[in-house]
């Protein structure tokens, strides 16, 4: 048997593998396990984030409501404007400042307003996403659960071809298959494949002269630009 031949017969076993693979990683079960994972992962991350801008909002509406009592309370020094105009003060001066306070206290009010509006927002997403997250957590082992029965369901079949592939490999060109093996992982199927002319019948890749010449002595040749095995 040639190396070609070995080779094609290597890879007809391995596209047994792959389709136990294929079928494994489309599988209802696999798909809602996956979904369930990320979900819970994000979802954690996303929980963070909301405590933390809760926090933010909190800590600016402390900083507001304390800057807010503080004003209120110099505000109060105006309560007696009759008896500071009676002491010869300035009533427009007063009066001036009076109304500066008290726009500042309007302004930090709306603004203590808006940022309660946004801590409600937040504590509301907070709760729903909780209570979505405490569902898919009781739901969770039983996708796993099913995941992985079906996945030692066709673990069986997969084994038996490893066993084979790993009996073919040892007949094969340890270079060869070392490369082969490499394009495998990177997802490259079929990695050998028979000329069309001179031509590589994935990318159109024509061969030079010297590699010709190698394919028509039966070498496996490698494609210059897909890095497929190459054979006449």
């Amino acid at each position: 048997m040639t190396q070609v031949e070995k080779l094609l017969k290597y890879q007809e076993a391995d596209s047994r593998l792959l389709k136990v693979e294929q079928k494994l990683n489309s599988s209802d079960e696999r798909k809602k396990y996956m979904q369930s994972r990320s979900y819970l992962t994000k979802a954690s991350e996303k929980l963070d984030q909301i405590e933390a801008k809760a926090q933010e909002l909190k800590n600016n509406i402390d900083r507001l409501n304390a800057k807010y009592s503080e004003l209120a309370e110099t505000l109060k020094d105006f309560d007696n404007l009759d008896e500071l105009v009676e002491q010869g003060n300035a009533i427009s001066f007063y009066k001036r400042s009076a109304q500066t306070l008290a726009d500042d206290l309007k302004a930090l009010k709306g603004e203590i307003n808006s940022l309660t509006a946004a801590i409600k927002e937040q504590v509301d997403e907070y709760q729903t996403l909780k209570k979505n997250v405490i569902a898919a957590q009781k739901e969770y082992p039983k996708l796993q659960a099913a995941f992985k029965a079906y996945k030692d369901s066709v673990q069986t079949e997969a084994d038996e071809i490893n066993k084979e592939l790993k009996q073919l490999a040892k007949d094969i060109d340890a270079d060869i298959l070392k490369k082969y093996q490499a394009k495998r992982s990177e997802r490259v199927f079929p990695i050998l494949c028979k000329l069309n002319g001179d031509v590589c019948p994935m990318c159109g890749t024509s061969l030079s002269i010297a590699e010709k010449e190698s394919a028509a002595s039966g070498k496996v040749i490698e494609c210059e630009n897909c890095h497929r095995f190459l054979y006449k």
